[in-house]
């Protein structure tokens, strides 16, 4: 799979911050087989991270987009309202899955507004922005994400294998 990390944080985009995140998730993602194309910054702009999401999507053929950042309440967070922009389809169960995952650690897990969804051929998936949070997210949806990928792309075997009796 192809993957590509964006961070989204304005003291990072500034040099105020160092990015943990991007590099945690490329390590992680790396140790799995992902080939990480770019890990990119930008700041909490919605007009920028939804840019960022088409042209990894639509010209660069990403197979798996993360985002790290900007997904809580504070008025600067928009990776939700970005992500929603660009993505056709929607996919409710990873956030549903990565909140609950969290909750078993914090109640603060509430506050998430982290989702998923489809842009042509990629899966873009919202996660936290502390590195911890963002590979413990992720780490709770991946088992679904190559399975999901196959589909978006085309994949067209069954998911379950037949129930059918032979013979």
């Amino acid at each position: 799979m192809k993957g590509y990390i964006l961070t989204v944080s304005d003291k990072g985009s500034r040099g105020e911050r160092l990015d943990a995140s991007g590099p945690a998730l490329a390590e992680w993602l790396e140790e799995r087989g992902v080939r990480v194309q770019k890990v990119e910054v930008v700041p909490d702009e919605e007009e920028r991270i939804a840019d960022r999401l088409r042209v990894w999507a639509d010209t660069e053929d990403a197979e798996i987009i993360l985002t790290t950042g900007g997904t809580g309440v504070s008025p600067r967070d928009v990776t939700p309202e970005a992500t929603l922009q660009v993505v056709e389809r929607v996919i409710p169960g990873f956030g549903e899955l990565m909140r609950r995952k969290s909750l078993e650690k914090t109640p603060m897990a509430t506050l998430s507004r982290a989702l998923a969804g489809i842009r042509k051929g990629s899966l873009i998936i919202n996660l936290p922005g502390s590195p911890g949070g963002a590979v413990e997210n992720l780490e709770a949806v991946w088992e679904a994400v190559p399975h999901a990928v196959a589909k978006i792309r085309g994949d067209q075997s069954d998911c379950v294998p037949s129930r059918h009796p032979t013979g």
